[in-house]
């Protein structure tokens, strides 16, 4: 890929990541819907692309995808417990699977893929690891051989940005749920303040009391009181 080019390709994922800025809530799942899919439009050998994501509980998800394949070959990957995509986001690097008839690293996977989908070559991602969550961006053709090494160039630039984009989106959920988790609390401490005549302080602590003795998180008791009412 020419340097000019790869600039141009660069800043323009750049702004579709940078929309995200501009999506809260619901809206920013369908921000990344349309990021994978315009992440495929720049890889022009795949035909199919989606996010692999997997917890240290083994649940296997896409979250996000262009089409029903991803999730398909996810479903196949998540019950024999081992595939390229999960690979790739266990063992941090890429894979790239030229063609699936030939393919020795996974026999139970590929027999399964050629005889349910069109798909014959793969080439994942590490996209990112966080404590309890790892993930991957897949790439996807129906022609075996359609992956060389322009293409692993470029899909490491667009699994770059795909990884921004997440860390953004998570970032923004976990500020929602901070204040989300401060409202509840305000409001128990409202309740209980108004029920047995006590401060803000006291309020809170009895909270925390209950928290304690529960076992349960602080936000998880607030709500409690406050859907007893």
């Amino acid at each position: 890929m020419a340097v000019t080019s790869r600039n141009d390709l660069m800043r323009e994922v750049a702004d579709l990541v940078q929309n995200l800025n501009q999506r809260s809530g619901v809206e920013s799942d369908s921000a990344l819907d349309e990021l994978v899919v315009n992440l495929l439009a720049h890889m022009p050998c795949a035909q199919h692309a989606g996010v692999t994501l997997t917890t240290s509980r083994g649940e296997v998800q896409t979250p996000w995808a262009t089409d029903p394949y991803p999730a398909l070959l996810d479903d196949v990957q998540r019950r024999l417990g081992d595939g390229p995509c999960l690979t790739a986001a266990w063992e941090h690097h890429l894979v790239r699977v030229d063609d699936i008839a030939c393919e020795q690293r996974w026999p139970s996977f590929c027999r399964e893929v050629l005889a349910t989908t069109p798909i014959r070559s793969i080439l994942a991602f590490e996209l990112f690891t966080g404590e309890d969550t790892t993930g991957a961006l897949n790439f996807y053709s129906e022609s075996a051989n359609a992956f060389d090494d322009d293409s692993v160039e470029l899909g490491l630039t667009l699994a770059t940005h795909a990884a921004l984009a997440w860390h953004m989106v998570r970032r923004d959920e976990q500020f929602r749920s901070a204040l989300a988790s401060r409202d509840v609390i305000g409001q128990a401490k409202g309740m209980l303040m108004e029920r047995f005549g006590i401060d803000a302080l006291q309020a809170f602590e009895l909270l925390k009391r209950l928290s304690q003795t529960s076992n349960t998180p602080l936000a998880g008791v607030a709500q409690q009181v406050v859907n007893h009412r």
